[in-house]
């Protein structure tokens, strides 16, 4: 997506164990199938140097179903030379209305995440 295309689902990570941003975190956008049950990869992308990701999905592509982003944690936290417990984190979630805007933020530290729908 070019940087003109707005998103309507945006993420942040925050790493609160060292309180910065979590940068350049692999992560994944999944649509769920509800014929085959299956999740579909939409995108990959990574989180820029403050922590965001917000170029998921084109308006056009966004429709109401269920969704996941798959954060790839366990590779952030080797890149910082430090373990986790979490070897991925993954935020499934509804989306009913695809006309609004959703910010999912992840609040993350070695041993414990916590995520909501921000605005």
């Amino acid at each position: 997506m070019t940087s003109k295309t707005f998103s309507p689902l945006t993420t942040h990570v925050l790493n609160t164990a060292d309180g910065v941003p979590g940068a350049h975190m692999a992560l994944s956008l999944h649509r769920l199938d509800p014929h085959m049950v299956l999740w579909n990869l939409l995108t990959i992308g990574t989180t820029d140097k403050d922590g965001r990701c917000s170029e998921l999905i084109t308006r056009e592509a966004f429709t109401a179903g269920m969704y996941k982003i798959r954060f790839e944690t366990g590779q952030y936290w080797e890149t910082l030379g430090q373990t986790c417990f979490y070897p991925y984190v993954e935020i499934v979630f509804t989306i009913i209305d695809q006309d609004q805007t959703f910010h999912l933020p992840l609040l993350l530290s070695r041993f414990s995440y916590s995520t909501y729908r921000g605005s």
